[in-house]
């Protein structure tokens, strides 16, 4: 791997663990996993048509957001239950569009280094991402904690929730070449309860995700580096033993 793709990488983890941070608060950190699996449909269909696979993951987890948000507000039913039903009919879709080699590389990513461009479209992505976090970070969370609030001070609920869940969608778009559809859910997931199990606040969350992230990543490049192992499962190691010692905390 290059400095870029390292650097690339690194910036996807820090955005990774901000946007874990406040799933982790809608109580929708494990939906990570199932809106990851929407890009299925996508990559199969990019696949079938000869075009890059990472075009149709993207456009087809940009409107399973859409349509997540759609119901969200349209049906009484709990964002984790249509996350569930969404998930379920892009993962049988896409199993049946993908197969073969181009299913491992979708399953686990790709270990081809990517183009300039798909690298700077990840930097300026995610960039972006970290950007809107930190801009956002007090109406999130005022949102999460009282939407009655948030609406008596003059905050579209609704909009922020839109934003919120294409930001989503856009993390885990950036992380499927390198960890797939399999594992890139988990790059939000774990940092983020890693912040949880330290931080002191919500500031201390959002950054103690972030560096953990960082750091799943630099120490995976390294490892595997050194012994030739996959990087996207040795990324997701690191920070799963970063995890477990942030549960000695007392």
């Amino acid at each position: 791997m290059t400095i870029l793709e390292i650097t690339n990488i690194s910036l996807i983890a820090i955005a990774s663990g901000l946007v874990g941070t406040f799933a982790l608060m809608r109580r929708m950190v494990l939906a990570a996993d199932s809106v990851s699996h929407i890009a299925l449909p996508g990559l199969g269909i990019a696949i079938l048509f000869k075009i890059n696979p990472l075009i149709g993951g993207a456009a087809a987890l940009l409107l399973g957001a859409l349509l997540i948000w759609f119901l969200e507000n349209k049906t009484t039913l709990n964002t984790d239950v249509i996350i569930g039903v969404v998930f379920s009919a892009s993962l049988a879709v896409g199993s049946l569009l993908t197969s073969g080699e181009e299913l491992i590389e979708a399953l686990f990513g790709q270990s081809r280094a990517g183009t300039n461009f798909e690298l700077l479209a990840g930097l300026i992505s995610a960039i972006l991402i970290i950007a809107f976090i930190l801009l956002f970070k007090e109406k999130l969370t005022i949102s999460l904690v009282s939407p009655e609030l948030a609406k008596v001070t003059g905050i579209n609920t609704e909009r922020l929730s839109l934003y919120f869940l294409l930001i989503f969608a856009l993390t885990i778009i950036l992380g499927l070449k390198f960890l797939g559809v399999l594992l890139v859910g988990s790059l939000i997931i774990v940092p983020a309860a890693v912040g949880r199990n330290l931080g002191g606040s919500i500031n201390s969350a959002l950054l103690i995700s972030a560096l953990t992230g960082a750091l799943s990543v630099f120490v995976g490049y390294f490892i595997s580096s050194a012994y030739q192992l996959t990087f996207g499962p040795i990324v997701i190691s690191v920070a799963t033993v970063l995890f477990l010692l942030s549960l000695l905390k007392k």
